[in-house]
């Protein structure tokens, strides 16, 4: 399709093993989506705006076995970051559909009933030859007093973001020439039913080959799983998290994007609810270093419980 110049929608899973790829024009009507370069759905005039949500997020001890086993192999030299993440159940007012159309996010997807995603994390974008990525590392409430400077001054969050940013620079160095890292670290703000947040992002890009849409699967995969929600080194931090992490993550951390002919548009599957068994489960996570400590971290798996509806 992408030799054709034929429009698509695409939807990858965490291990590469049952990916969707849809024609627009073939594309289920219970499959609803927003990219930067198109939707497939009208916005409805009125929402219910009275969003419930409670978290019922994983216990510390189990938190702190997994974190303590990731920690030995850092220190063993196996993995100097990885993402570790956990399903949290939770209970709302509002089911996935209208959870969808009342989230606020660059990229959102509908996938049935099984889950939906409101994420802010882009993957890849590709325009005009070029490709860009856009990793995001490092979080903080945003009405904690000078949030900006303690994040940015923040070693931990540092280390881990420029982890990242190495990482992503060798990936698009696969499949493209003249890489650069174009902004480093700018903040963004984002709005959220718990209150606000600042994430950290950097800007990645590179020159692509004139014939570049011959092979645009082969760009995407081999770009797979996203540095950003796996870790460093990726090969052997991604048989670690499958030996730590307490469940099977899913679609949950894969990307999902829309080709439009021309140019692409997608993102990593963050900020995502799953509908398993009528029972609602959130996926969150972060990334561990050596610098990482236990409860921080347990709290910001539960703090990126969210869903943004302001």
């Amino acid at each position: 399709m992408g030799a054709q110049s034929v429009p698509f929608l695409f939807i990858i899973d965490f291990t590469m093993e049952s990916p969707i790829v849809y024609a627009a024009n073939e594309i289920p009507q219970n499959v609803l989506f927003k990219t930067g370069l198109h939707k497939n759905y009208r916005e409805l005039q009125q929402t219910n705006s009275e969003f419930n949500i409670t978290c019922l997020p994983p216990k510390l001890s189990e938190y702190r076995e997994a974190f303590e086993k990731v920690v030995d192999n850092i220190k063993r030299g196996n993995t100097y970051l990885l993402n570790l993440t956990f399903p949290s159940g939770i209970v709302t007012n509002l089911n996935l559909t209208e959870i969808f159309y009342l989230s606020k996010a660059r990229f959102k997807l509908l996938y049935r009933n099984d889950f939906v995603v409101f994420s802010p994390e882009i993957f890849i974008e590709i325009k005009d030859d070029k490709i860009s990525t856009y990793p995001m590392k490092g979080t903080i409430d945003a009405d904690f007093p000078e949030a900006k400077e303690k994040l940015l001054a923040n070693e931990k969050e540092l280390a881990e973001h420029n982890t990242v940013v190495d990482l992503l620079r060798n990936d698009l160095s696969i499949v493209s020439e003249n890489v650069r890292v174009e902004k480093f670290r700018y903040i963004e703000k984002i709005k959220t039913s718990h209150g606000n947040i600042l994430q950290s992002s950097s800007k990645i890009s590179g020159n692509l080959p004139s014939n570049y849409k011959n092979k645009l699967g082969d760009i995407i995969f081999s770009l797979l799983p996203a540095g950003s929600i796996s870790g460093a080194p990726k090969l052997k931090t991604l048989e670690i998290i499958l030996e730590t992490e307490t469940y099977n993550r899913g679609y949950y951390s894969g990307v999902f994007g829309y080709f439009d002919g021309i140019n692409l548009d997608s993102c990593v599957m963050i900020r995502f609810i799953e509908n398993r068994n009528e029972k609602l489960i959130f996926k969150s996570g972060g990334g561990i270093t050596m610098m990482s400590d236990l409860d921080s971290e347990y709290r910001e798996l539960i703090k990126k419980i969210y869903v943004p509806v302001i």
